[in-house]
């Protein structure tokens, strides 16, 4: 492997996800799973989300606005199944009578249907958004604007709710009632990003006119009916998809790179759909569509955010006056289901449990738990062998449902077994923090340019911009590995890379110096982009030496590099040497 050349990378083992036009933060390995346990966390028969230029047999699943404006929004030989539109978009489909016509329905039990249908169906609204996203390779650019459309319904409080992608890096927002050929501009009030939620109101009086919120019901069973309401492409009238819950479990959320509750239904969710309310039989709302698998031999595979992570998401906001995310337990866990590593840990034939792999050193955690510590339960409900808990009768769930159901900061018993011994602890949980983040949560990312060298921090935004939608493939391995496996040492940690060097005489001989981890300046560790910055500037040797992986030195006399800073960014239209936050 050359020191001058691109690194390029082999397919990580975590199958990777990805969204409509933007592929997905591959899905990392959670603290509280192991890694060879992802298809118990998001099992669709062991589906591996993986996109599917690579083989015509690999699944896709996809977060789906309806991008209108952007190009290459939709890319060619994909097949997308039409949504069932009926047409003037007058009355939803109740799950009675699915299978039967609007116009047979009605006459069956026309107050019936009209009392149910259209209070539901009025409260949903067509979502305008216009994005302007960070360019992560430029990073004091942004790329071009483009505009999407999608779906949303009206809660209490004059507050709508939508998918958190379809309004990711907005410019502006504007809402459009059914029926209606008025535009309201709309604020964004919360995005949540893991849940892939987002609540927006409205100034004006005049839109909330003649406007009802939802009521949400109970999370639905199995085989319970769902019609899902929204705007897909296809027409600009409302459409309605009808089918049942065929699934309950722990679903990997695209956008949010995370694992949280999650229905499986069989209605067709399409691009534009995302953001649409799914009602129960009683008109009822029971979740927000967000995204689809899409594969040769699977159709209408949809999924639904379910009322209990809506209601975190309200609760959440309301409670903390903006959204905090969801906590989790910074572990990684291995399964006890072979007797004789229980028995190698001192596990008596009643106890049951998962064994603590790693902990991060960053989470409150790890100032109480140990690695091989066996966790026996949470709260007081008793783990299993394989990591799930009982949830309803028939079905059980991974144990990382109970932790979503907390709030950042709140407090949580966990009982462990440690050499033989039980010990209880009351944790404070927090949120998690990767070493290489999956979401840059809407601020611009950083950089630093000296010399013509661009240091920048990694995140997935970062590598996809780089790499492509296939950046599991092409990225660097050492990059790779710190993605997939490697955990913050403190909380302001990151890691700093050389992205590009921009050419000038100063850095003749580093002009191929790609993507290459900083590991130290002048003797003294990297530990962020900021820490680097403040010593490049404060910097009064002669030399300025950079430390860089596969044991590379970068030397510049100081002096000069710093000179010849202002020319570069003259010549590149770069307005400053830094961006606003290493500023401050």
């Amino acid at each position: 492997m050359g020191d001058n050349k691109r690194k390029r990378g082999r397919k990580a083992k975590t199958p990777a996800s990805e969204t409509l036009d933007h592929p997905a933060p591959v899905t990392t390995t959670a603290p509280n799973s192991t890694s060879t346990a992802m298809d118990d966390v998001f099992s669709v028969g062991n589906v591996e989300l993986i996109d599917t230029t690579a083989s015509p047999h690999h699944r896709r699943l996809r977060a789906r606005p309806n991008h209108s404006e952007k190009p290459h929004a939709l890319p060619t030989g994909r097949r997308h199944a039409r949504p069932l539109d009926n047409g003037g978009g007058d009355f939803s489909v109740p799950s009675d009578v699915v299978g039967v016509s609007p116009a047979v329905a009605m006459e069956a039990d026309p107050a019936a249907w009209v009392a149910r249908a259209l209070p539901a169906m009025d409260s949903v609204v067509k979502v305008f958004c216009v994005h302007t996203e960070p360019n992560f390779s430029l990073p004091w650019q942004r790329k071009r604007q483009y505009s999407s459309s999608s779906s949303g319904f009206v809660i209490g409080g004059r507050r709508v709710l939508t998918n958190a992608h379809s309004v990711e890096h907005y410019t502006q927002v504007k809402l459009k009632k059914r029926g209606s050929d008025t535009k309201y501009l709309a604020t964004v009030l919360a995005i949540g990003t893991e849940c892939d939620i987002a609540m927006l109101t409205v100034d004006d009086d005049e839109f909330w006119q003649g406007m009802s919120p939802v009521e949400f019901g109970e999370l639905p069973t199995l085989q319970d009916a769902v019609t899902v309401v929204g705007y897909p492409i296809g027409g600009d009238t409302i459409s309605v998809t009808s089918g049942v819950v065929s699934r309950i479990e722990i679903l990997s959320y695209v956008h949010g790179s995370t694992e949280l509750l999650g229905l499986q239904i069989d209605a067709a969710i399409n691009s534009g759909n995302s953001g649409g309310p799914a009602f129960n039989d009683k008109g009822n709302c029971v979740g927000i569509a967000f995204q689809s698998l899409k594969h040769e031999d699977a159709e209408n595979i949809g999924y639904v955010i379910p009322t209990p992570v809506i209601m975190h998401f309200i609760q959440d906001y309301e409670k903390n006056g903006g959204y905090t995310g969801f906590p989790i337990l910074g572990v990684e866990w291995q399964k006890m289901e072979n007797p004789d590593l229980r028995m190698a840990m001192g596990m008596k034939p009643d106890q049951k449990g998962v064994r603590i792999r790693r902990i991060d050193p960053t989470a409150p955690e790890s100032k109480v738990l140990k690695p091989s510590d066996v966790i026996l339960s949470f709260d007081g409900v008793d783990i299993a062998n394989d990591g799930t808990v009982p949830f309803r009768h028939g079905e059980r769930i991974g144990f990382s449902y109970l932790i979503s159901q907390k709030y950042t900061g709140d407090n949580a018993a966990i009982k462990v077994l440690r050499n033989s011994d039980i010990f209880k602890f009351d944790i404070k949980l927090d949120s998690h923090r990767r070493l290489i983040p999956a979401h840059s949560k809407g601020k611009p990312p950083s950089y630093y340019i000296i010399a013509g060298f661009v240091f920048t921090t990694v995140s997935v935004p970062y590598l996809r911009s780089e790499y492509g939608k296939d950046y599991e493939y092409e990225a660097p391995v050492k990059l790779l590995d710190k993605l997939l496996h490697s955990m913050p040492q403190s909380p302001d940690e990151q890691l700093v890379v050389v992205s590009q060097v921009l050419v000038a005489d100063i850095n003749i001989g580093y002009e191929d110096i790609v993507n290459t981890q900083v590991l130290a300046f002048n003797g003294q560790p990297v530990k962020n982009l900021k820490s680097l910055a403040t010593m490049v500037e404060s910097c009064n040797d002669e030399y300025l030496k950079f430390d860089l992986d596969y044991d590379q030195i970068v030397v510049l006399r100081m002096k000069t590099a710093k000179a010849a800073t202002l020319d570069i960014l003259a010549t590149h239209c770069i307005p400053s040497a830094m961006s606003d936050d290493l500023k401050s």
